[in-house]
């Protein structure tokens, strides 16, 4: 064993996560969504009805990342932990971190925050992973790391890792400055540093880019499109020869899919039929994909409105509410302290990226029929909140037996 490497320690063993299961549960646990949930029903309130959707808040990879996050704190109690960044996308989530007292580095630390740490501090790596560069630099100190890294995006740093070894540029469906696409884009190097990658973050960006694979161009006017998007030397007209097509996990399907279609169409058009220097590999984070289904089936059920609880930096929680919007009114809220009045809400407005104030949005008189999702970062106590500040604006109350099957 190497000598400068931290030995493993075990953090899930049953004692630690009996400890970790009783912490957690009293922070994110809600009695009244656990219920809602296990009968995929409908909370009657009075003239309001809540809809739930069947899938919502915390997945696997979110839950697994904040009991190893807790677990550590119990282990290593004694010594200095701290955080890459955020561990998900929750600003109510990353509270509770620093109240275990949980120090928090810069998802891309500098020298300097490097410099603040010392062999005997724990580093824990966010669900999102992190870029190799900062992995091994906090490796060369010394330093016990606690990679919580969803398992799904480790899958496709295995296909974009597979690409690097094959000459295979990875085009990533994302958003460039988003820590997984980031920690992906790393990975799409290869081991020697000689791969490529490209981001694209939606149908026009992936429409540039096949007109380049077909038509030619200027590689100037080409890389000036995708700032912060490319790998160090990237060549269109050299590294678009063969491409492979990888997502950010969180990423909308129908979106990705479109994108890998026309690009699998241009590359074919531009080798004469074949589609030999094109791949593709699902890698859609299960969890998000059942959310978006779950979305799509509760509004078709036609509710009034929609209310999408979340981060606002969560991209899983964003296309949520892309999706809402297309349908019914849709607000974006952080949690029940975001609804202030039945005249005014608190939102984030995706198109002006920024937190705004809505008028006028919950009506207090007739029936109304109110949708509720959130994204997978999002724990229960949160959406329990929601519903009873909601309730509480219509002057109703949960009520005993209100929660009937759909």
């Amino acid at each position: 064993m190497d000598p400068l490497k931290p030995a493993r320690v075990n953090l899930r063993t049953p004692d630690v996560m009996s400890h970790v299961q009783a912490q957690v549960e009293s922070h994110y646990r809600s009695e009244l969504v656990e219920t809602l949930r296990a009968q995929g029903g409908i909370l009657q309130a009075g003239r309001t009805t809540i809809l739930l959707a069947k899938q919502f808040g915390f997945c696997y990879g979110v839950e697994r990342a904040i009991d190893l996050a807790y677990a550590a704190g119990k282990v290593f109690s004694d010594r200095r932990i701290f955080l890459l960044g955020e561990i998900i996308h929750n600003p109510d989530v990353n509270a509770q971190m620093t109240s275990l007292g949980i120090l928090h580095l810069p998802a891309r630390p500098t020298g300097d925050d490097l410099a603040a740490l010392g062999a005997d501090d724990i580093v824990i790596v966010p669900a999102f992973g992190a870029e190799t560069a900062t992995i091994h630099a906090v490796q060369a100190l010394g330093c016990q790391i606690v990679d919580t890294t969803c398992g799904d995006v480790m899958r496709v740093w295995k296909r974009v890792h597979q690409n690097a070894a094959e000459q295979v540029t990875s085009i990533i469906h994302g958003k460039a400055s988003h820590e997984e696409t980031r920690a992906t884009a790393s990975r799409a190097l290869g081991p020697d540093g000689s791969g490529h990658y490209l981001v694209v973050l939606d149908i026009d960006q992936a429409g540039r880019v096949c007109k380049f694979i077909e038509d030619g161009g200027n590689a100037a006017d080409f890389l000036a499109a995708f700032p912060g998007a490319t790998s160090p030397g990237f060549d269109p007209q050299v590294h678009l020869l063969r491409v492979g097509v990888a997502n950010q996990t969180t990423m909308l399907l129908g979106e990705t899919q479109a994108i890998q279609n026309l690009l699998r169409a241009a590359i074919s058009r531009r080798d004469g039929g074949s589609a030999k220097n094109f791949r593709y590999f699902d890698t859609i984070c299960g969890a998000t994909q059942a959310r978006q289904d779950a979305l799509f089936q509760l509004l078709a059920e036609f509710p009034d409105m929609l209310l999408v609880i979340g981060g606002y930096n969560s991209s899983n929680t964003t296309h949520l509410v892309e999706i809402g919007e297309k349908n019914q009114p849709t607000w974006f809220i952080r949690n029940s302290d975001c609804l202030r009045s039945a005249d005014e809400i608190l939102h984030y407005d995706l198109k002006t990226k920024c937190e705004v104030l809505g008028f006028s949005w919950l009506p207090t008189a007739g029936a109304l029929t109110i949708g509720i999702t959130a994204g997978a970062s999002c724990p229960n106590n949160l959406i329990e909140d929601t519903i009873r500040r909601v309730l509480e604006l219509r002057g109703e109350a949960v009520p005993e037996a209100g929660i009937t099957t759909r």
